[in-house]
């Protein structure tokens, strides 16, 4: 046997080896014989339904780069986002502590500091802008990843701190971010500006503030009336070329791109030409015009429009990977912050977006029950993860850190989550013994999932604490209350709740009913 030959056996039996062992780094070998970390993307939905993706049920709108990722990777039935909201949600997903623990359990728009709901008070004091901000001393996922070796990108919307704070995503483990600082100028996709890094990109958009209502006596049947909702630089689109542009730009480097989109958030705004491929499909409807976001023609397929043009974003993604090469070395992971909408216009009643669980108002976006915190996830990766695998895997978004700690070979620094790592690879896994959801707005919610078994309390602000129990494998929708037939579970699932509520640090997340 030649030398030559005895190296490249030995190659090849050493990666054969990494990759039958989870502990082992995961690395892939170039065509120049070198061996690189994965690439990681994480992409991140906003308000999108669990039942709103063709590949999870949905019949009406069209998902089919999506529903590709899934059939060339996993797809999991059973995964959750932290929290039915989008800042808590953000924070828990960053951080790796549920909501008894994270430092964000709920929206905080911050008001103490002005008119923080003022569109061109913020434009002209941008420390009006953004949400309350997380404390130096909170680890992310950024960092984690800053910290071994990757070149770390945010695109999308932050959410988790203001301008001028310590809790911006570039002080707070991004390399480079590029989006919205504040959820609340988020309520128009056509802003009069994006942040990029701390530097606000003025865009070529007017005033128009979000929220703004049609015209009083207006003809709602002419288009001409709903000109101001449409205007030039749509942020959705220059947010992905700058992804786009992040993976060009470090094609050489291993990176970490944490794509938190908008879409499809309300405002119902979307490209022309998806909106008219709906308004085809789906026919004639009412407008809307007397809600609390922009009116809009055609709600119903603007809905759908904004659905898919999120997936065709994915698919330019994962074609710009294949173009680099890059495709066959990078993780990418799809999810959702939280449950489908019942506002501004978006009927998702009418596409079944919670489905298979109820899409009623009481049980999606704002609650702790299945349709507002269960939400897809698929997970892509060549050759590592088995195409069109399936996982009923109870997973949340606070499993994210202790996956990439594993997936690095490293030890994950404390969280309250496990590695799904080994479910991806096909290896064996360890279980959660619950999933953990507190969450102080909407009546106040806590909430618990243990095997087959949910428990929910809700109204907790107002001073109940009782607690209903649903079995999920034969009552998805939460229908019957089962607490009075087994006292037993009830009785073990409060303990958990107990134990696992710590006292916020910041007083509007308390539960006075709870002790805090």
């Amino acid at each position: 046997m030649t030398s030559s030959n005895y190296f490249w056996i030995c190659v090849f039996a050493t990666l054969i080896f990494m990759a039958c062992d989870t502990k082992q780094p995961i690395t892939a070998l170039q065509s120049n014989g070198k061996v690189d970390k994965p690439n990681v993307i994480y992409i991140l939905a906003d308000d999108l339904g669990y039942g709103e993706l063709g590949s999870y049920g949905q019949k009406l709108i069209e998902t089919p780069h999506l529903d590709q990722l899934a059939a060339n990777g996993m797809k999991f039935t059973q995964h959750y986002s932290g929290a039915p909201v989008c800042a808590p949600a953000r924070c828990i997903l960053l951080t790796g502590q549920h909501a008894g623990h994270a430092y964000v359990r709920g929206n905080h728009e911050w008001k103490e500091r002005g008119n923080v709901w003022g569109y061109q008070e913020m434009f002209d004091d941008p420390t009006l802008e953004g949400q309350y901000p997380m404390p130096d001393s909170i680890y992310t996922v950024g960092e984690l990843m800053q910290d071994n070796g990757y070149v770390t990108g945010m695109v999308g919307k932050w959410g988790l701190g203001a301008p001028g704070t310590i809790s911006l995503p570039n002080k707070q483990g991004f390399d480079f971010f590029y989006g919205y600082n504040c959820q609340r100028q988020a309520h128009t996709l056509y802003p009069m500006h994006l942040w990029r890094n701390e530097t606000r990109h003025l865009l070529n958009n007017k005033n128009i503030a979000p929220h703004t209502k049609f015209a009083k006596g207006a003809d709602i049947h002419d288009s001409k009336n709903y000109k101001d909702f449409a205007l030039s630089d749509y942020a959705p689109e220059l947010m992905h070329q700058e992804a786009i542009q992040f993976i060009e730009d470090n094609v050489s480097n291993p990176f970490f791109l944490y794509y938190a989109s908008p879409l499809p958030h309300v405002p119902l705004q979307a490209p022309q030409r998806w909106v008219d491929h709906y308004k085809a499909k789906l026919g004639p409807e009412e407008p809307y015009t007397e809600g609390n976001y922009f009116p809009n023609q055609t709600p119903r397929a603007t809905y759908a429009a904004m659905i898919s043009y999120l997936d065709e974003q994915v698919g330019d993604l994962v074609q710009t990977l294949k173009k680099l090469g890059q495709y066959e070395n990078t993780l990418i992971i799809f999810s959702s912050d939280n449950g489908p909408t019942y506002a501004g216009g978006a009927d998702t009643e009418f596409f079944d977006s919670a489905a298979p669980f109820e899409t009623i108002k009481a049980k999606i976006k704002g609650n702790t029950n299945e349709g507002g915190i269960r939400v897809p996830m698929i997970a892509a990766w060549p050759r590592r993860i088995a195409a069109g695998s399936e996982s009923d895997l109870q997973s949340s978004f606070y499993d994210l850190m202790p996956t990439l700690s594993q997936l690095l070979q490293i030890d994950s620094p404390p969280t309250d989550g496990i590695s799904f790592l080994p479910t991806l690879l096909g290896k064996p896994q360890t279980e959660h013994e619950f999933l953990y959801w507190e969450f102080p707005a909407y009546t106040g919610q806590q909430a618990v999932r243990m095997g087959k078994w949910k428990g929910i309390r809700k109204n907790i602000l107002k001073g109940e604490v009782n607690t209903e129990l649903y079995d999920l494998e034969n009552d998805p929708q939460e229908l019957v209350n089962l607490a009075g037939q087994y006292p037993n579970v009830v009785k073990e699932i409060e303990a958990i709740m107990a134990r696992e509520h710590r006292p916020s640090e910041i007083e509007r997340f308390r539960f006075e009913a709870l002790g805090d």
